[in-house]
């Protein structure tokens, strides 16, 4: 036989033997195909969104948040989680890489959150929340606008940028301090989350320089409320000094919340919380929401107060004081 015969036989086999292998190839990537569309959902797991700093934020979105994201970029990289309500409200939680674990979990949080201050407060207000994690103190002051020291013992804080849409407040947002994570740990951050929303729900009735007791009091009620918390978890300086037989000779001035140096601002919230805890217990929540809107007003001397408390209540401030204590040394001394 000649070489080109042999040649020509040989390509021929070799076609043959590629054109099988080619075929085997295909039939093996269809069935893998096959087999991945066919696995359950259950055995995939969602990873969730995050954003990245460059990014436009969505349409609806809060209008502060190109400025936010411009001021929180200048201390470093900015991370995002979007959060979408069953009503198709866009909630945003911010922060900085290393920071990933604080807002993975207020990103968890905020979703429920939501609907536990709606619990209480009602439907009349945005459903949102636009939260964010600074990175230092100075990150902080520049996200609070605070003009002056901040004090260390603040772990959070609620803030309103003049924007307007409709008849909604808008531009506010929620800070957390740094080390807030690593402070308060997962219930603290859940508990103050839900304080500052519950300020962000009911700021559309909110006048400046209301009484202390009522603003800060009821969001601490929102923020605990569900918890099934002891009385002496919450309310630790306050059952400690109720069983040494000193209970609250009336309710907290304004000046008791500042946290400064000789004031004791953690028992002026304890307090708080628990007279606005006495009227849910008392009079139930729907009073209680009653009481805030009616006292919420702004300044209240001591006959405005009063006649708040009989119009909303049914006592004088006298009375409410005397049942209030009495009320605290029941459930400190249990």
């Amino acid at each position: 036989m000649s070489a080109l015969p042999r040649a020509r036989e040989w390509l021929a086999r070799r076609g043959r033997f590629e054109f099988v292998v080619t075929v085997a190839l295909v039939i093996a990537l269809t069935a893998a195909v096959g087999a991945l569309l066919l696995l359950p959902r259950s055995g995939l797991r969602a990873v969730p969104t995050v954003t990245p700093v460059d990014s436009a934020p969505p349409a609806h979105a809060d209008p502060q948040v190109p400025d936010l994201r411009r001021v929180m970029s200048s201390y470093g990289p900015v991370v995002a989680q979007q959060v979408s309500g069953d009503d198709g409200r866009l909630s945003l939680v911010f922060g900085h890489p290393y920071q990933r674990g604080d807002v993975d979990q207020l990103a968890r949080e905020v979703g429920p959150a939501v609907t536990a201050v709606s619990q209480v407060w009602g439907s009349d207000w945005a459903h949102e929340a636009v939260v964010a994690v600074a990175s230092s103190s100075s990150e902080f002051a520049a996200l609070t606008h605070a003009t002056g020291p901040v004090s260390t013992e603040v772990a959070a804080a609620s803030v309103a940028d003049p924007f307007v849409r409709g008849s909604e407040p808008t531009g506010q947002r929620i800070v957390f301090a740094a080390d807030a994570g690593h402070r308060l740990g997962a219930d603290g951050m859940r508990e103050t989350l839900r304080h500052e929303l519950t300020h962000i729900a009911a700021r559309a009735v909110t006048v400046d320089g209301s009484p202390q007791w009522v603003l800060e009091g009821f969001a601490e009620y929102c923020g605990h409320r569900g918890d099934h918390d002891s009385f002496s978890r919450v309310a630790p300086t306050v059952t400690a000094r109720a069983r040494a037989g000193q209970l609250p000779a009336g309710l907290p001035a304004d000046s008791a919340f500042v946290p400064a140096p000789g004031n004791d601002a953690a028992l002026a919230y304890e307090q708080a919380w628990s007279a606005n805890a006495f009227v849910a217990d008392r009079f139930g929540e729907a009073d209680l929401v009653e009481l805030y809107r009616r006292l919420a007003t702004g300044p209240q001397d001591d006959a405005a107060l009063d006649r708040g408390l009989r119009d909303t209540l049914g006592i004088g401030r006298t009375d409410f004081v005397t049942a209030w204590q009495g009320w605290v040394k029941a459930r400190a001394t249990a």
